[in-house]
């Protein structure tokens, strides 16, 4: 079975922490390009409190999206420590699970085969396919265990791929911008499924967007990052409670701040 809903605190909306703490000290990173160094991220402090949710906001190619897969595991920081809950991290780890903007499901398998493939690989499927339903049921999938990713539209199979990452029970959500082919409608609906998630279970979600609005309806801290090579520019917190409502004029002050940090407030 999954995790059981946690107990939320009633005047914030936020859950009992399941998550891990994540520290992140002096990282910076750069690509060989064709035998030159290529900076991308330039000592990065940041310290995420377990079960916290923040987002990562900045221009396109700051090094956003380097950086998730830093804390995935994916890479190793050219220099710097990653940790979560104090142990560094070296390589990619099923407590850690990323969700994409591409759904990136097996198109020759189900919906539920692909949501189990996990556990497949980890030998639990056997005596832990019950985990494989009730992730499809969190994520409004019951009933389309035996589709195909064909089958489905885009806001589903985005739905299956966080299905497949929950089913893990992970103690770190990393998003990289999983909403960004989805249409407007669709990704409204999908942003206050994501909130509800993260407060039933509690995990620490790390979030990169280029929606200001979404990283601010989600978060309780924004980091603006800076052009690259990425540095923080700024951290804005969001104090407000769950569930949020986007008419609320505090976003809308804070969108300004936002803004302002990434040079658009001209504009708005």
């Amino acid at each position: 079975m999954v995790a059981a809903q946690l107990a939320v605190s009633p005047s914030t909306g936020i859950p009992a922490s399941n998550g891990a703490e994540l520290s992140i000290a002096g990282v910076s990173h750069e690509f060989d390009l064709e035998g030159r160094p290529l900076p991308v991220l330039d000592d990065i402090d940041l310290e995420i409190r377990a079960g916290e949710f923040v987002a990562l906001l900045g221009p396109s190619g700051c090094g956003k999206s380097t950086l998730l897969r830093l804390v995935a595991g994916l890479e190793q920081p050219s220099q710097g420590r990653i940790a979560a809950a104090g142990e560094e991290i070296t390589t990619p780890d099923p407590s850690r699970v990323v969700v994409f903007q591409d759904p990136t499901l097996y198109p020759w398998r189900t919906v539920w085969k692909n949501v189990a493939l996990g556990l497949e690989a980890r030998g639990l499927l056997a005596s832990q396919k019950g985990r494989v339903d009730d992730a499809l049921k969190t994520v409004g999938l019951a009933g389309f265990e035996r589709a195909f990713p064909r089958q489905l539209s885009g806001g589903m199979a985005q739905r299956a791929a966080l299905a497949r990452a929950l089913v893990n029970d992970p103690s770190v959500l990393i998003l990289d911008e999983p909403l960004g082919k989805l249409d407007s409608l669709t990704r409204i609906a999908m942003q206050t499924e994501i909130a509800e998630l993260w407060r039933q279970r509690g995990f620490t979600t790390l979030l990169v967007t280029h929606d200001v609005e979404e990283a601010l309806f989600l978060a309780q801290r924004v980091i603006v990052l800076s052009e690259r090579p990425a540095r923080i520019k700024a951290e804005i917190v969001n104090d407000l409670p769950y569930p949020r409502h986007r008419g609320d004029p505090r976003l809308a002050e804070l969108r300004g701040q936002a803004l302002a940090h990434l040079g658009l407030d001209a504009s708005w």
